[in-house]
């Protein structure tokens, strides 16, 4: 399995977290393991954990100073009221996406810490076992708490991604923008910054739209991984499985272009085991981060939608998918240019957008006419 920059840092979060808590969570997170659970899925179980068990002393519930010293009692006893209200609170909550925009945690993120906290009960409720043959209570508090998705059709899903992302030639006109107009909007200080990093955003932003990889897959590259003989790129993908992916002239130059700049102003060698994506802080370079590059995004294209909207990585990503589905009409290669393993989950592509569902409306409406 190959071992990427993200896996190695949730590793060592993952085990310094885990001397944080009690016994009987470690019980927990070693069963996991066996059951092949990754180590960023568990980090992220820790993080949910960390966030309730802090909750827990933080209103008196846990009398203890430390997370590691909550005897499992506690979680036993626990009314359902006050699992209700630890749940109001995480969908009321706040959570910064960027230094200057918060928003409201996404049921999608409530569930799924539901969905930690469920599973943690469930193993100390039914599956651990004391020298007796005993769970460790058995009382299961958790389970009353259901998990409500949101029930959509495809149809619906493939709808609301088709208003999130740029249709009808868009992403071309956001490129030029960048490109051409961008600095022209920004002060003397700002666009001195924009213009040390024009080339290498370019590139990014260019390579997003123009292969549809993740940004963990993208931070992740190396020198060695650009292939510009055959236009592709290695890649690894989730689970640490390498893939192959192909990528069109342009943004490969695009990629060039970068490189011609990044010895000199990143201080990048040509060495093959070097990341390809670098950034400069106080003199000092290193490999781009997943939240540097979500940033970049998030303001650049804030910018081009007038500040009115800003996207993700995964947006530009799914327009890419969406692309693709509507220059070529093949499923299976969309599945394969992203990584996909469920066919459900590219069929959300193979939608119309709003223009040219109107206009297929217009076209029958004429036609009942003329058949009148």
């Amino acid at each position: 399995m190959a071992n990427t920059r993200q896996h190695q840092k949730h590793k060592q979060k993952y085990k310094d977290l885990l001397r944080q808590m009690p016994e009987y969570v470690k019980d927990y997170v070693y069963t996991m393991e066996n059951n092949h659970r990754s180590s960023s899925t568990l980090f992220n179980y820790l993080l949910d954990f960390k966030d309730f068990f802090e909750w827990l002393i933080t209103e008196g519930i846990a009398n203890v100073d430390e997370i590691k010293d909550i005897p499992h009692q506690v979680l036993a006893d626990l009314p359902l009221d006050l699992a209700v209200t630890y749940i109001r609170k995480l969908e009321d909550e706040e959570v910064i996406v960027s230094k200057v925009e918060t928003k409201t945690r996404e049921r999608s993120s409530v569930n799924r810490k539901k969905s930690a906290l469920r599973s943690l009960f469930k193993y100390l409720t039914t599956q651990y076992e004391n020298s007796e043959g005993e769970p460790l209570f058995h009382r299961n508090v958790m389970q009353k708490i259901s998990v409500i998705k949101e029930k959509e059709s495809l149809n619906a899903r493939s709808n609301k991604l088709a208003n999130s992302i740029f249709q009808n030639d868009r992403d071309i006109d956001f490129l030029d923008y960048i490109k051409s107009n961008y600095e022209n909007e920004l002060s003397a200080k700002q666009k001195s910054y924009f213009l040390r990093d024009k080339e290498r955003d370019y590139a990014i932003l260019s390579l997003l739209l123009g292969s549809g990889i993740r940004v963990n897959e993208l931070v992740e590259l190396r020198i060695r991984d650009l292939n510009f003989e055959n236009n592709t790129l290695l890649v690894i993908r989730k689970g640490g499985k390498q893939d192959v992916v192909t990528v069109f002239d342009e943004v490969m130059e695009d990629l060039q272009t970068y490189m011609a700049i990044r010895k000199e102003r990143y201080k990048g060698t040509d060495a093959e085991h070097e990341y390809l994506f670098l950034t400069k802080r106080n003199n000092e370079s290193s490999p781009i981060t997943i939240r540097t590059v979500q940033d970049l995004v998030r303001k650049y294209t804030k910018a081009f939608n007038n500040g009115k909207r800003s996207m993700s990585p995964h947006k530009l990503r799914h327009t890419y998918a969406t692309n693709l589905m509507d220059e070529t009409q093949d499923l299976s290669l969309v599945m394969e240019q992203l990584g996909h393993t469920s066919e459900t989950t590219a069929l959300l592509y193979v939608h119309t957008s709003k223009e040219k569902a109107k206009k297929a409306a217009e076209a029958l409406a004429e036609r009942r006419k003329r058949l009148k």
